[in-house]
């Protein structure tokens, strides 16, 4: 990549992650374009959702969103989509994050120009939400999102809940898309355990994520993996400087000896960031000044 060039990491999320074809017309609309690079998307059965993770120069990869955001319109239809993680809309999610040689400001400003065009190509009203959010509530995804698409269209006229661009109620079939700005994009992280008693799960979600007294950065919930015994505790982790995988990890296998439960194994879904692996790298070994030009491979990214 050319040092001049600027780059944003995108990791938008649509509605659909168990019809084959549909994901694929859908991650059709981002491959094999110039100045976009697709790293990888990971549809969930059980979330019912796919994740997509995108590295672009900001022009090219805001058309590949806009252009994503449509086929999901076009081939999902809310009134029937059903699905385990909270959602609002087909295309639910465009969160992009600064990546190389590009300003938080100028992410800002990129959201601002998808939001809006999603409205005036699409109709799909749209909510801003991280540094982009109207109001301090709505720099939550939880709150936007709460009542997901079923409960949300019951209130979507009132002042506290309408979009911030579109009319006061959501589309027929489409929903709503949460567009944002933010510093980091975040890192999807399971914790598997050897049970299959859910409510144990649940609790253990609870208290972890930040809206009931665990990490701020965090958001959890207890699921079922239909495909794997046990159940687990997935996560999306927001700042993992501040809150490393390995502090998320080690509160999990705490509170699951409380109910004489194991931890079995974990799961990064997705990218990651090599620093988030280094500083578990350094807690669990006990490195001391340790640098990451130390790692032969990074040599090679520059």
């Amino acid at each position: 990549m050319s040092e001049e060039k600027k780059y944003i990491l995108a990791v938008p999320n649509f509605s659909e992650g168990r019809r084959k074809e549909v994901i694929e017309a859908i991650v059709d609309q981002v491959r094999n374009i110039e100045g976009v690079n697709l790293v990888s998307y990971e549809p969930e059965h059980d979330f019912n959702r796919t994740v997509v993770t995108l590295i672009g120069e900001p022009e090219p990869l805001k058309e590949a969103l806009l252009n994503m955001a449509g086929k999901s319109y076009e081939l999902i239809n809310m009134e029937e989509q059903t699905g385990t993680h909270p959602r609002i809309g087909a295309q639910d999610t465009i969160p992009i994050f600064p990546f190389k040689n590009i300003t938080l400001e100028e992410c800002v400003q990129l959201a601002e120009e998808i939001g809006k065009e999603i409205y005036e190509r699409y109709k799909v009203p749209v909510y801003f939400s991280g540094h982009n959010a109207r109001c301090e509530k709505r720099k939550a995804l939880s709150f936007i999102r709460k009542g997901q698409y079923e409960g949300l269209k019951k209130v979507a006229h009132t002042d506290e809940r309408k979009p911030d661009i579109g009319p006061a109620a959501l589309h027929p079939t489409a929903g709503a898309t949460i567009v944002s700005a933010d510093t980091e994009g975040l890192t999807a992280y399971n914790v598997f355990l050897a049970t299959e008693d859910l409510s144990i799960a649940k609790k253990i979600a609870k208290s972890v994520r930040g809206p009931s007294g665990g990490f701020s950065t965090v958001r959890a919930v207890g699921i079922k993996f239909p495909e794997r015994s046990g159940v687990v505790v997935s996560m999306n982790m927001f700042d993992c400087t501040q809150t490393p995988l390995y502090r998320a990890y080690n509160f999990v296998k705490q509170e699951a000896a409380r109910y004489g439960v194991a931890v079995t194994g974990s799961e990064i879904v997705g990218p990651v960031k090599l620093e988030h692996l280094l500083n578990s790298l350094e807690y669990y070994l006990g490195l001391e000044n340790f640098r990451k030009e130390q790692i032969l491979e990074t040599h090679l990214m520059k």
